[in-house]
């Protein structure tokens, strides 16, 4: 008997305190006890190439409009919209979103370059799909931001950014800082709501 049982092998069985067996680390239950979310293989990688999706549309989309204005509208006169309550009108703007800090451009240039590290480290924690879309529009936003900031005149990293966008009573942005503001706020939601990057959902 005891020959048959160390040839076929003693079966795990779980002791009187409910510890599990090997299986179940496996599963990411140490001690067969529920840690929280069980994490699915490549769902995290699928969130991840929602994020680059996400900003390679971003930065294409603002890269091509910018490319556009550049060639056709800079040293025009702007293209009325919606009457004087929209306009497109190209600037040069050598400071943050919306004009602001125009004495700080390499201060920005900083900035911007910091948050995109950022964002790739955090990717690696990634496991939600709101999370991918608001990173994705700030990684996307902030990338095409920097283009200007290193290839544009006057300098490198002290390019002015090309604005467009001209609401009236408004400052001129373009569409990498309106990705960045949609991300910042679907961000902000997100936090009130108490869903983490990672997917968790706490509550306060």
């Amino acid at each position: 008997m005891a020959e048959a049982e160390r040839i076929i092998g003693t079966p795990d069985i779980p002791d009187a305190e409910g510890t599990g067996g090997p299986e179940d680390e496996v599963r990411g239950e140490p001690g067969g006890t529920d840690t929280g979310r069980a994490e699915i293989p490549g769902k995290g990688k699928r969130k991840i190439m929602v994020l680059f999706a996400v900003a390679a549309f971003a930065y294409l989309l603002d890269l091509i409009s910018k490319m556009i204005v550049v060639a056709k509208l800079e040293h025009h006169q702007p293209i009325e919209i919606f009457g004087q309550w929209l306009r497109f009108d190209a600037i040069r703007n050598a400071g943050a979103a919306f004009g602001i800090g125009e004495a700080f451009t390499v201060i920005f240039t900083v900035i911007a370059a910091t948050v995109i590290v950022v964002i790739a480290r955090l990717a690696r924690k990634l496991y939600s799909l709101p999370w991918a879309i608001a990173l994705g529009l700030l990684l996307g936003g902030a990338l095409g931001n920097l283009t200007d900031r290193i290839f544009r005149s006057p300098g490198l990293f002290e390019g002015a950014v090309v604005d467009f966008i001209a609401p009236a009573h408004f400052a001129v942005f373009n569409l990498a800082d309106s990705a960045i503001v949609c991300g910042g706020i679907l961000i902000v939601i997100l936090s009130f709501r108490g869903l983490d990057p990672d997917g968790t959902v706490h509550k306060d």
